[in-house]
């Protein structure tokens, strides 16, 4: 009996230091992922893609194994084996070496940096300064890079070049005083150091940078949109569709999900169209959409107005489907000027207890015809309460949770949970007219169609026009929504497929549960559930729930 009891304490105290070891191993990777905030720019030379990938392999060498953690850390390194995986493919694949997207990629970066950041203290002006005076070299490295990237048949497409441009051009185009560099800067002697800043050193690297791209970079590109065009371009596109489902699915797989559910989508679409009396085909019904006033904002104004009111209807609904919400407010705001003629229709800025700043539902006000208010319920519900602002602000509250959980986003969970909340609207009765549900069915079917535009671009070799005019044919978004959505697959492949395969996930789950449990299911129980975790895989939130079923109907 002693030895068993000397063997039991043994082990636990190896338990302990292993837990122990391992928190301050979390600790260490946060360090290492935050290191951008300290170093300005975190630019990424070919001597520290090497640091990083050493550091990150030494990192993963002293992971303990599962059998040596307490139950509560294994969902932990799970996460942290599943984070480091896929950074070190990136780094390894030169991810780097390819910097930019259908948003800016880095030129984004440089926009959320600044913009609507007012200069009120001492400290906060230096800092500004010393971001500005890196900026020149910021461009130049990553100009280095995409050099690098040419040489190794690793590039961004022609579309995203073009795309890229127009924002450089607007920028220059842009009163150096009206810049964001200036802008918010209320001392006029800080306004003058940093306007003289800004026209001598951060616009001529602008210009710089667009030489490059013209002259050097955009000749040389191959023809075609996809990533399968690149250098080892297809086995990087397998590797992002695991990445963004959190699964093994295959880009197979993905694009014969996606077309089944277009087929599913579009048979409640002619049902819907029924119920209107519309006289007309389905493409007719789409143009009715398009082009009517009645489903239209007549000013930026009185569109965020509108998702103003149904944000509020959604938090007045919610507390009757949610145990619990978040303590931070979520406000009404518009997408920032200088992103706005690339951006999405809506996008979720998330809100900071740490910095004290609200989470913003962002509405684009841009080119107002372009953004129906059909959807605008669907997106509300996606952006804000209870989507992303529900989640996100959750998890940062969650107590006795490691930093590393907190700020982890993965994209299946978040996106799927927030395009489930689309759905849940429908329970909530947030849709109000027969129009708002189709524009709730038309976002579900923008986020099907992704499942077969996405590998077909990447792995199947589809042309951009071939994809836009799939998505135009299936989904009542408006022309300018469907070519930015494109724009934006081709600049980001592989993450556009998460969304409905982490919704398809979360409702099975919950119809699992519902058989399972009858009567005693709970569906604010089963949201609480779900959200607990953080940001999860979905094979860990299969694992949850099915642990939860199981404890349940054992009482």
């Amino acid at each position: 009996m002693r030895v068993i009891f000397f063997l039991l304490f043994c082990s636990t105290v190896a338990d302990g230091q292993s837990d122990s070891s391992f928190v301050m191993l979390l600790e260490e990777y946060q360090r290492y992922d935050r290191r951008d905030s300290t170093d300005v720019w975190g630019v990424q030379t070919d001597a520290a893609v090497q640091e990083e990938i050493a550091f990150l392999e030494d990192l993963r060498s002293r992971v303990p194994a599962p059998e040596r953690l307490s139950d509560a850390l294994r969902t932990d390194r799970a996460l942290l084996d599943f984070v480091l995986d896929d950074r070190l493919y990136r780094l390894r694949f030169g991810h780097h070496l390819f910097p930019l997207d259908a948003e800016g990629g880095f030129l984004a970066s440089v926009i959320y940096r600044f913009s609507g950041r007012p200069i009120t203290t001492e400290e906060a002006y230096r800092k500004r300064i010393g971001a500005l005076r890196g900026l020149p070299e910021f461009f130049a490295n990553q100009q280095r890079n995409m050099r690098g990237g040419l040489l190794e048949g690793k590039v961004n497409p022609f579309r995203v070049i073009e795309l890229n441009l127009a924002l450089i051009d607007r920028q220059l185009a842009t009163p150096v005083g009206e810049s964001i560099f200036v802008d918010s800067v209320l001392d006029e002697a800080g306004k003058a150091e940093l306007t003289r800043l800004t026209r001598d050193s951060i616009y001529p690297a602008y210009a710089s940078l667009r030489d490059f791209l013209v002259t050097e970079y955009l000749p040389a590109l191959p023809p075609g949109i996809g990533i399968a065009e690149i250098t080892d371009g297809k086995e990087f596109y397998r590797q992002r569709v695991r990445f963004f489902t959190s699964t093994d699915l295959t880009p197979e797989e993905v694009f014969a999900t996606g077309e089944a559910e277009v087929a599913r989508i579009r048979a409640e679409m002619d049902t819907i169209i029924a119920r209107t009396e519309f006289a007309g085909t389905y493409a007719e019904f789409l143009g009715f959409l398009r082009s009517d006033a009645q489903f239209y904002a007549a000013s930026p104004q009185a569109l965020l107005d509108r998702a103003a009111w149904i944000t509020n209807r959604i938090q007045t609904a919610a507390p009757r489907y949610f145990s619990q919400l978040p303590r931070m407010p979520l406000v009404v705001a518009p997408v920032p000027a200088a992103l706005a003629p690339n951006y999405t229709g809506g996008r979720y800025s998330p809100g900071s207890y740490t910095d004290q700043r609200a989470g913003q539902f962002w509405v684009n006000t841009y080119d107002l015809p372009s953004r129906p208010l059909y959807t605008l319920p669907a997106l509300a519900l996606h952006e804000g309460v209870p989507g992303h602002h529900t989640q996100m602000m959750l998890a940062a509250e969650l107590e006795g949770m490691s930093d590393f959980r907190r700020d982890l986003y993965l994209s299946a969970f978040g996106e799927g949970w927030a395009l489930y909340c689309e759905y849940l609207g429908e329970e909530m009765g947030i849709y109000e007219t027969d129009y708002e549900k189709f524009g709730r069915l038309t976002y579900e079917m923008w986020r099907a169609c992704r499942l077969v535009v996405d590998p077909g671009m990447h792995y199947f070799g589809w042309s951009r026009e071939r994809a836009v005019e799939y998505m135009a044919a299936n989904t009542a978004l408006s022309l300018r929504e469907v070519n930015s959505e494109i724009d934006r697959y081709i600049g980001w492949p592989g993450q556009a497929v998460s969304y409905k395969m982490g919704e398809l996930t979360i409702r099975r789950l919950r119809k699992e549960a519902e058989a399972a449990l009858g009567d005693n299911f709970d569906l604010a129980e089963f949201h609480k559930l779900v959200l607990g975790d953080g940001a999860v895989t979905m094979a860990l939130l299969e694992e949850t729930v099915h642990d939860y079923i199981a404890r349940k109907t054992d009482d």
